[in-house]
């Protein structure tokens, strides 16, 4: 039985929007060092900026429920945008493509690494890297927080709960039932 080509083009464009999103997540997970927060600022420059796959409001909300669950942040974000753009496969296929080069590069690290991680050359990458990651999370915090911080109120949380968090060890999942619960509160105030 042929496929009508109506059909035959829909399953073509829907598989290249599966490599396109497979690729994208392969080069962010072989290119970022530092973890989830470190890779937010090339995941939005990817999917929001260059190839507006989603928008800038839709990548914030997607972050937000993806600090919510359990998982890595980078997992999480990448099944958010995955799934909105093709459903479950396009989550899996985001998924396997933010993980896999990582997961090479550990297999291959945990070969060596023994071998090579007293040579100066091998400490002074990874003190060389620590600056640059530093710099990753700080931008992704700067960028995300212009998107999301548009009220002052939110502006006055979220300086509010950096300073429970960092002066009183606030534990995250409170900063983050707090935050909702205010937002609950002020977003009915609002609306009434």
């Amino acid at each position: 039985m042929k496929i009508p080509l109506a059909e035959e083009e829909i399953v073509k464009s829907k598989l290249d929007l599966l490599i396109s999103i497979f690729i994208v997540f392969f080069k962010i997970g072989a290119f970022t060092w530092g973890g989830g927060y470190a890779m937010l600022p090339l995941i939005k420059n990817e999917v929001v900026e260059k190839r507006k796959w989603i928008t800038s409001e839709d990548f914030i909300d997607g972050i937000a429920v993806s600090q919510s669950l359990p998982g890595p942040i980078a997992v999480n974000t990448a099944t958010f945008v995955g799934h909105r753009l093709c459903g479950t496969f396009g989550a899996i296929v985001a998924v396997i493509g933010a993980i896999l080069p990582s997961t090479l590069s550990i297999l291959v690290i945990a070969m060596f690494f023994s071998r090579f991680r007293e040579l100066t050359v091998v400490q002074n990458f990874f003190r060389g890297a620590n600056p640059a990651i530093i710099a990753l999370i700080v931008s992704a915090v700067i960028d995300i927080g212009r998107d999301a911080l548009k009220r002052y109120i939110e502006v006055i949380i979220a300086v509010g709960l950096l300073f429970l968090l960092l002066y009183f060890r606030l534990h995250p999942i409170l900063a983050i039932l707090i935050a909702a619960i205010l937002g609950m509160i002020l977003g009915e105030k609002r609306c009434s």
